[in-house]
């Protein structure tokens, strides 16, 4: 029997200001309220309002039998509760029906697995405790940042636990193989991969409203006819998109949450389930492992890394954020680390990418990627400096690792020594009322005598 497991990732990075070379050492606050708060609205109106209420509306309707998945950012989430509360309310409900699962991601959409191993480790901890917070559940399947697999990201993601990974089903890593099976690692045989139906989810994402596509129009019966119509061996479909295809990149207007409204009674007509990552694993076997030994993603015809990392502004600004990263780890002022978590967001790289935008972009604010370098290079600047101003001058890192070191130590025995204060304090305390007891005991006694 075939399944569609549906899978929607949301995120939006906190946008930096205009930031310039005179603003280092006298600003530092770096982002553009007035807009993060704009986009977060519009995409709630135009998205997260309207797919969510679908969305509950379906698993309602067909008593359980439609499921989806999500991934949200940690830094999405933080917008959302300052600025759109109701849909954490409706992220929520949505959680109850027991139809939706939430999968871990890096908190900072990050390209920390890329760079910086216990910075990725500390990142995905963080997301998986936020994601427990709000929906009462800890995260089991993993999402790295815009779907970026390896096998050594894989090893990591297997070390923290997880037992099932998702990844692009990219055909230089298939392939002759078919994106519609289970597979697993080929570094962590124990976890499973999810591989994404490129044809399938594109179709929905980006040729959906295309009148020049020779498909067009997409409808629902022709879309579940298409996934009837694979080869009965391959059971199970996985429909991987952004969420800001409903309703954002593909506006209400052109019939989109119609034609999702309609798939599961096309779908469960066929005998087509629908189930969450989870549930594949523990339905499907691997067939087989996936080697993937140089990094991959959803992301543009080549499914690499280059929208982040292609060019020489790009490696410098991730080369040099990371650089201080082990110095971050020793602060502990709360200011400094969250703008080390916006600063992370991989968004930021992707707009300095001269190949996918060379002049102005509809996902970037800048007008081009050299603009975004030296906006971000000036930001980071100021943040350096901040850095490392809670640091002595001259002391070297390793100094300052080895003295970082003695101080959390000696909190910890100081922890402990206070634990063994107390605890011995009420042993002293409760001897006191033994002896008060027995005092009196023996004055009652001598009365009674």
């Amino acid at each position: 029997m075939k399944t569609i497991c549906f899978y929607f990732q949301i995120h939006q990075p906190f946008r930096l200001k205009r930031y310039r070379f005179f603003d280092i050492g006298s600003d530092h606050y770096y982002y553009d309220d007035f807009a993060n708060e704009d986009i977060i609205h519009g995409v709630a109106e135009r998205t997260y309002f309207p797919a969510n209420n679908l969305l509950l509306e379906m698993i309602k309707e067909y008593n359980g039998k439609f499921k989806v998945a999500f991934s949200i950012s940690g830094v999405v989430l933080e917008q959302m509760e300052v600025y759109v509360p109701e849909a954490i309310e409706q992220f929520k409900e949505l959680s109850k029906t027991g139809c939706v699962e939430f999968l871990a991601e890096t908190y900072d959409h990050s390209l920390a697995s890329l760079t910086d191993p216990e910075e990725f480790q500390r990142q995905v901890k963080a997301h998986s405790d936020k994601i427990k917070d709000l929906f009462g559940k800890k995260p089991t399947v993993f999402r790295n940042t815009e779907l970026i697999y390896s096998d050594d990201i894989a090893s990591q993601v297997a070390a923290m636990g997880f037992k099932t990974m998702l990844t692009e089903g990219a055909k230089h890593v298939l392939g002759w193989k078919s994106p519609n099976y289970l597979y697993s690692a080929a570094s962590a045989p124990n976890l499973k991969l999810l591989t994404r139906n490129m044809k399938f989810s594109d179709d929905i994402s980006y040729r959906f409203s295309n009148y020049n596509w020779s498909e067009y129009p997409l409808v629902a019966d022709k879309l579940v006819n298409w996934i009837a119509a694979t080869p009965e061996s391959e059971q199970l479909i996985n429909i991987f998109m952004n969420y800001d295809v409903l309703g954002s990149l593909q506006q209400a207007e052109t019939g989109i949450f119609d034609f999702f409204r309609a798939i599961p009674r096309f779908a469960l007509a066929k005998g087509i389930t629908f189930s969450t990552p989870t549930e594949v694993t523990k339905t499907f076997k691997s067939v087989g492992e996936l080697s993937v030994p140089y990094p991959c993603s959803w992301a543009g015809e080549e499914k690499d890394i280059s929208p982040w990392v292609g060019n020489i502004l790009q490696k410098e600004a991730v080369e040099k954020l990371y650089s201080i990263a082990e110095k971050v780890q020793m602060v502990t002022e709360k200011r400094i680390l969250q703008d080390w978590t916006y600063l992370q967001a991989s968004d930021h790289f992707n707009y300095m990418s001269t190949k996918l935008f060379p002049g102005p972009s509809v996902y970037s604010p800048y007008e081009n990627g050299y603009d975004a370098f030296n906006n971000y290079m000036n930001v980071l600047s100021d943040f350096i400096n901040r850095v490392n101003g809670q640091f002595p001058e001259g002391v070297e890192l390793e100094e300052l690792n080895a003295l970082t070191t003695l101080i959390r130590n000696q909190e910890k025995e100081i922890k402990i020594l206070k634990k063994q204060l107390k605890s011995s304090d009420s042993v002293s305390k409760k001897d006191k009322v033994v002896q008060e007891k027995n005092k009196i005991t023996s004055k009652k006694k001598k009365v009674t005598e």
